[in-house]
């Protein structure tokens, strides 16, 4: 149990910390991963920047991800949930809209319009607060990948081990403080895990954040 983001972020920091892991960049997935990202970044002596992406909610149940959209448009679509739920392509294609359009407004906030930082040949760790069904990590994991970063190591700390398996198998490495067996929803990992508001967040990116306020 972490008692905050910011409590996470410096567990997780010592994990990354004695496995070894250098990076030249911490990306914080908005808004909860800013938190955890600040101690994760100043842990490792790295500048600290965001990747943004938005899931793309089940219908009827927007809390669900059956896939996400990237800053850059990069989509992952978890198919298997898709099938078992009966997705029709035409509610894809509309969620696959509004996640762009989302992801974008994120961008637009967060890095003034542009999708990334350089990342070709640097080696790269993603933060969130955690990895339930993975889609916007795997989002954001294959856009770094795709911008052609060295190395992408993707660290949170509570995950699921069948989402951990996903993004390993989208060429990542993951590190992650705690893998329950019975994965419940991520929040059930924190005392305090209530909503980060967008200029909180961003404050983190300035290093202005020295408490925990909020997450997503």
């Amino acid at each position: 149990m972490f008692a905050d983001r910011t409590d996470a972020g410096e567990r997780l920091a010592d994990r990354l910390v004695s496995e070894g892991v250098e990076a030249d960049l911490v990306l914080a997935i908005p808004r909860g991963g800013l938190p955890v990202g600040r101690a994760v970044a100043d842990r490792l002596d790295a500048p600290l920047d965001v990747v943004v992406a938005a899931k793309l909610g089940a219908p009827g149940n927007p809390e669900l991800a059956v896939g996400a959209v990237a800053g850059d448009g990069s989509v992952w679509t978890n198919n298997a949930l898709v099938s078992r739920l009966g997705v029709d392509d035409a509610y894809l294609k509309e969620a696959r809209a509004r996640g762009h359009a989302t992801a974008s407004e994120k961008v637009r906030q967060y890095r003034g319009g542009d999708p990334l930082p350089r990342l070709g040949g640097r080696r790269v760790v993603i933060v969130d607060d955690g990895l339930a069904t993975g889609a916007t990590a795997l989002a954001c994991v294959r856009q770094v990948l795709a911008a052609g970063a060295e190395a992408v190591v993707l660290a949170v700390p509570v995950a699921s081990t069948e989402a951990a398996a996903r993004v390993r198998d989208e060429g990542a490495t993951v590190v992650a403080c705690e893998t329950p067996s019975r994965f419940g929803a991520v929040g059930q990992y924190y005392r305090d895990f209530r909503q980060l508001r967008d200029t909180e967040a961003l404050s983190y990116l300035d290093g202005d954040a020295d408490v925990d306020h909020d997450g997503d």
